[in-house]
């Protein structure tokens, strides 16, 4: 996967995840009975992603980073379709749980992505460049949302996020490296 790929690939589910998160606060404060199944719901994601990422971590460097993004996206295109229709507390926390297991791929991929690719001169320039672009896809994004919700339903964001999730996807997929990698890796000596 070139590097273009990986911004545009990353911008979009930034886009996704940018139209659906205000949104989402506002669907998971209303299905439970108090601020304190509200923070639970989030403890749940928060914790959960911790306890991952180590292990994504290890799988990142034994799979390639990828697969892993193939996952991420495939997971939250699917986990977009389903956040429209919770109805108890419950579904919430394991969809809080899963959320966070995605989450924790998401971060600790990105970021191994990142020192696989910008290894040697100008490492922070071309990161810099990265998150730059990025972020203009995810302030974009929140900005036309709220224009949008005027005349969409909730639900409808949350299946334009999940459709956003799947073309990412379909463009991490096409491309050809098994690893986000655009050097030689030499071999590690211990």
């Amino acid at each position: 996967m070139n590097n273009r790929t990986f911004i545009t690939s990353q911008s979009l589910l930034m886009t996704a995840s940018s139209i659906a998160f205000p949104f989402y606060l506002l669907l998971i404060r209303n299905i439970g009975d108090s601020y304190s199944q509200f923070g639970l719901a989030y403890g749940l994601f928060a914790l959960t992603g911790a306890l991952f990422h180590p292990v994504v971590g290890r799988l990142s460097d034994r799979i390639g980073d990828r697969p892993l993004l193939i996952v991420y996206t495939w997971g939250m295109a699917g986990m977009m379709l389903v956040v429209p229709i919770i109805e108890t507390v419950f579904v919430l926390y394991m969809l809080q749980i899963a959320m966070g297991v995605l989450g924790a791929v998401q971060k600790t991929v990105e970021k191994t992505a990142l020192a696989r690719q910008y290894t040697g001169t100008q490492t922070g320039k071309k990161i810099g460049n990265y998150h730059f672009w990025t972020n203009v896809w995810g302030a974009i994004a929140v900005i036309a949302t709220g224009y949008l919700i005027d005349f969409l339903t909730i639900g409808s964001l949350f299946y334009l996020a999940s459709f956003l999730y799947m073309i990412s996807a379909i463009m991490i997929m096409k491309s050809t490296s098994s690893k986000l990698t655009f050097q030689k890796e030499k071999p590690v000596q211990y």
